[in-house]
C-alpha cells in the first residue's frame, strides 16, 4: 500500500484544543479494551466525579438512585456508574461533565472536574481487591447530580474526603 503526503498542512491553531492529546486518548482506550487501568481527564466530554464515603448511608443513596433511574428493564444498577474504593472507603460517582462548576461546597460529597484525572479500574473488575465497578458503566448513562445531592443531604454519608488528598490520589487509584 502506498501512502502519499497530502499537499496541504494543518496549522497548530486549527487543531481543536480537546484533540491535542489524541495519542494519549488512543492509548487510554486501548488500555480499556485490554482490561487494564484507564486514566482519563475529568470534565471535557467524559464526566466529573462526586466522591462520598463508602458506608451504609452511601449504599442507601445508591439504592434510591437505582429506583429513580429505573428503566423497567429489571437492571439493579440503573443509578449510573459508581466505583467503590474499599481501601479508602470511597464511592466515586460518575456525573455529567460540568457538574463541578455548579456543585458548590457540600458536606457529604466532593465534586471534581478539570484539571484532575481519574484512573478507572478495568471494566471487568466488579469486585475487590482494589477499586472496582460497584455499578458498571453502561452506554452514556451517568449519575444524575441533583437527585444525588438531595439524597446525600438526606442520608449524610460521611465524612467526605478532603479535596487536596483526593486530588493527589485520584490518578493512582488502582
Amino acid at each position: 500500500m502506498d501512502f502519499s503526503t497530502l499537499p496541504h498542512t494543518v496549522a497548530a491553531d486549527d487543531v481543536a484544543t480537546d484533540m491535542s492529546d489524541l495519542a494519549t486518548r488512543v492509548r487510554n482506550l486501548m488500555d480499556l479494551q485490554q482490561n487494564r487501568v484507564l486514566q482519563l481527564p475529568l470534565g471535557g466530554r467524559f464526566f466529573d466525579i462526586v466522591v462520598t464515603a463508602s458506608c451504609p448511608e452511601g449504599y442507601a443513596v445508591m439504592d434510591l438512585l437505582d429506583q429513580v433511574q429505573h428503566t423497567g428493564e429489571g437492571q439493579f444498577d440503573a443509578c449510573g456508574p459508581v466505583i467503590e474504593d474499599p481501601t479508602r472507603q470511597w464511592l466515586i460517582w460518575l456525573v455529567p461533565p460540568g457538574t463541578s462548576d455548579t456543585w458548590g461546597p457540600h458536606r457529604y460529597g466532593l465534586c471534581l472536574g478539570r484539571p484532575h484525572q481519574l484512573a478507572l479500574p478495568p471494566m471487568t473488575q466488579t469486585e475487590p481487591p482494589g477499586p472496582y465497578w460497584l455499578r458498571p458503566c453502561r452506554g452514556d448513562r451517568l449519575v444524575p447530580p441533583l437527585p444525588l445531592r438531595d439524597f446525600l443531604d438526606q442520608f449524610r454519608p460521611g465524612p467526605a474526603p478532603h479535596e487536596e488528598l483526593l486530588a493527589e490520589t485520584l490518578c493512582t487509584i488502582t
